[in-house]
């Protein structure tokens, strides 16, 4: 790889948070993605206190969903992404934010396929098979399963029949942002999806496989990365944004 043709982006590796503050911090990194100074890029790897359920931007909550959520046994957000709702557990969950301005928004489909192509690659090295789906569910939207990882899109990551990585995207005023989960194992809240450890006996951490896959970005992606965890600036506006945003019922119960 010529060194030269490297873009520097931004890592943050962060510790298992909670609903509001997972979607809090993305969308905070979306705003800041293009401002003097930034690099144009953020990559960020995070994980889930606590079983919860994330919904597409689109999509309204099921009434046995939101018992569970009523009586505690899952947390609830509301993404800005689209897509199926994702129960985040036993996982490893990534956001890839880009400026607009920035070589890899040109194409938002190539950078969506090259993000799943590294983690192809990286469980190749685990003696996973798994490739992209190429074929769309042949359901109508209105017949589609509730979950992400029960319906299938082109260039979803899959082990046979099952999923096991899916991506969504949204762009924005200022940039694109790209949500995606890797779903390592099966959660008790959703026991009709298997993950990894299942489908292939996939014993990877959730911290081993960020390192894997960011090795395997940074070539895909033709990438140089800069480890800047959030400063006390973006920590304290990332607060007001979950308090006033993402923890709130106006925004999770929208539709």
């Amino acid at each position: 790889m010529n060194v030269a043709t490297l873009h520097r982006c931004r890592l943050i590796v962060d510790p298992p948070g909670d609903a509001a503050w997972n979607m809090a911090v993305d969308e905070l990194l979306a705003s800041r993605v293009a401002e003097a100074g930034e690099p144009g890029c953020t990559l960020r790897f995070y994980q889930w206190e606590k079983p919860t359920l994330s919904l597409g931007y689109f999509q309204s909550i099921p009434p046995e969903y939101q018992a569970k959520v009523e009586r505690g046994g899952l947390s609830l957000v509301r993404r800005t992404s689209g897509g199926g709702a994702i129960l985040h557990d036993r996982e490893l969950t990534y956001s890839l934010v880009v400026a607009l301005d920035h070589p890899l928004a040109a194409d938002a489909e190539t950078l969506y396929r090259r993000c799943h192509a590294a983690l192809v690659a990286v469980l190749a090295r685990h003696h996973v098979s798994a490739m992209l789906a190429e074929q769309r569910d042949a359901r109508p939207p209105t017949e589609q399963p509730f979950l992400c990882f029960e319906r299938r899109a082109p260039g979803d990551v899959v082990v046979g029949p099952s999923k096991v990585a899916g991506s969504a995207q949204r762009r924005q005023r200022q940039s694109i942002l790209q949500h995606g989960s890797i779903l390592l194992s099966r959660s008790a809240d959703a026991p009709q999806v298997p993950g990894l450890r299942e489908i292939a006996s996939f014993e990877g951490s959730p911290e081993s496989l960020a390192r894997e896959l960011q090795t395997e970005l940074a070539v895909q992606l033709q990438l140089a990365f800069v480890v800047h965890p959030l400063d006390e600036m973006e920590r304290t506006a990332a607060v007001a944004l979950a308090q006033g945003k993402y923890g709130s019922a106006a925004w999770n119960f929208a539709r």
